[in-house]
């Protein structure tokens, strides 16, 4: 997926924070494939966008042609995220997934949310 030979991003898929995020959402499909079926429109659903709309916020924010857009993307994706914890320490407290599940998933929002304050925070620095 490719950086070119100078390692510029010229893609949104050349961001790590995007790849990470699109590791998250299939983790997140893996695991709700196990939630009961009467949360196929609740909480199920709620979990799935969220962690479909991280990575589809950054690659929004990456083509705009503003660095004022992407930020606003930015802070959507983080916001994002946010409810993404949310829903999954729901999931954990009704027993729809494990310690093990829990503590993966939370580490990667852990490591995609200082990458996306670093981004914010290089796109500021080089406005």
């Amino acid at each position: 997926m490719g950086k070119n030979m100078d390692n510029e991003i010229s893609s949104y898929r050349d961001l790590r924070v995007w790849q990470l995020a699109m590791e998250l959402v299939v983790d997140c499909y893996r695991m709700v494939k196990l939630f009961p079926r009467h949360e196929l429109f609740g909480l199920t659903s709620q979990l799935q966008r969220a962690a479909v709309s991280i990575q589809a916020n950054i690659a929004e924010g990456h083509g705009r042609a503003f660095t004022k857009e992407y930020l606003r993307h930015i802070t959507i994706a983080r916001g994002s995220l946010i409810e993404l914890e949310t829903h999954i320490l729901i999931a954990k407290r009704l027993n729809y997934c494990n310690q093990i599940e829990l503590e993966e998933l939370l580490e990667k929002t852990s490591s995609i949310g200082r990458m996306l304050t670093n981004l914010r925070r290089s796109l500021i620095k080089n406005t």
